[in-house]
């Protein structure tokens, strides 16, 4: 299958695919961190060029149910941070109703601000082998949900304090960003066939 993987740099989810025998890309406006099939650009310039899959990533710093406070500092509606989540929705949508067979989006709850469709699945980083409760929704089109592949009964919340997934700096968005490597494989074993 002829596989991308919209708004990826880290290469987690392409490489899953890749060692599966897809021809997966990851594409990305910043150059991906690993050695594998990368197109760095704008994704939806990139949408019609005959995928049979995309999962994508858009970001969600804007959707997020998370940063829903921030639009509403001491009550006042902040116009700026709507507008930026408006894009974000409209970026989401491009990416949801883009001509390609089969379709998964991942990303946080959202806001109901937004009005984003309803995703179909909750998946959590604990029942993919990483220790960690961290919610992701799946909007699914023409894929199953993604089956618990190893469930690890001691967990703790991605919010806990000074975890290696909270530390600050510059690089926590993007950490907390990356897919877990128990789900990018869970994705790959279970939305596809291996090709010999």
């Amino acid at each position: 299958m002829k596989i991308l993987i919209a708004c990826e740099y880290s290469g987690v989810v392409r490489d899953a695919f890749t060692a599966k025998g897809h021809d997966a890309w990851s594409c990305d406006i910043l150059p991906t961190e690993s050695p594998g099939n990368h197109i760095q650009g704008d994704v939806l310039e990139v949408l019609n060029d005959g995928w049979d899959m995309m999962i994508g990533h858009p970001p969600c710093t804007y959707l997020s149910n998370a940063g829903a406070r921030f639009l509403y500092p001491k009550g006042v509606l902040n116009n700026e941070r709507l507008k930026l989540g408006l894009d974000a929705k409209l970026f989401f949508m491009k990416l949801f109703n883009a001509s390609i067979p089969k379709i998964a989006i991942e990303n946080p709850i959202p806001s109901t601000v937004f009005e984003l469709p309803k995703y179909d699945q909750i998946i959590q980083p604990y029942e993919h082998g990483h220790p960690l409760q961290k919610r992701t929704c799946l909007w699914l089109k023409n894929i199953q949900k993604i089956v618990p592949s190893n469930i690890v009964a001691k967990r703790q919340s991605s919010k806990v304090p000074g975890n290696w997934f909270n530390k600050g700096g510059i690089e926590r968005q993007k950490n907390r960003a990356k897919t877990f490597q128990g789900i990018a494989n869970a994705m790959a074993d279970q939305w596809t066939e291996r090709v010999i």
